[in-house]
């Protein structure tokens, strides 16, 4: 009777210390998941602020293709004008 009790509170104390370590790498799977959801959110932050910014790129690349653009930049570098356009200068 006395050795059955030692083989059952040996098996008590295996089954307590299993569900010790269970808890504990629980707690630190949570964490885990915890860490990685805010590096996820984190990610999809930055991947909407890459897609905004490529989004105007392609504006800013489709406006430099513009006839616009290319008036703008003839006249402000190269000082060109369209026939029959007059500019006007300040006196100095």
């Amino acid at each position: 009777m006395h050795s059955n009790r030692r083989t059952m509170i040996g098996i008590l104390a295996a089954v307590l210390l299993l569900l010790a370590v269970i808890v504990y790498q629980s707690y630190q799977m949570r964490g885990r998941i915890a860490r990685g959801n805010e590096q996820i959110d984190s990610l999809t932050q930055q991947t909407e602020a890459e897609e905004q910014r490529t989004e105007e790129i392609e504006e800013m690349q489709n406006y430099m293709q513009s006839d616009e653009y290319k008036e703008k930049t003839a006249k402000e570098k190269l000082g060109l004008i369209k026939d029959n356009e007059i500019i006007f200068k300040e006196a100095e």
